[in-house]
């Protein structure tokens, strides 16, 4: 299963790394794999830093950490 989970994280980050912020419906839309999954992958960005997740009205916003320097 971490493997799996791995593997959604790449696919999250290559897809926010196209499109920029994006909702969490947007996201899990945009990506072919289980909502459940997607969620457990990208809680795994989320405590890495990668990621940042920002309430936003009734949904998420999702977007990748700028790297600073």
């Amino acid at each position: 299963m971490i493997t799996e989970i791995g593997i959604v994280a790449g696919e999250i980050w290559h897809f926010l790394d196209r499109h920029g912020k994006v909702t969490l419906e947007e996201l899990v839309s945009g990506i072919e794999k289980p909502r459940e999954l997607i969620f457990m992958s990208l809680g795994w960005l989320a405590r890495e830093g990668h990621v940042l997740v920002e309430s936003q009205d009734d949904s998420y916003m999702i977007s990748l950490r700028k790297k600073e320097g």
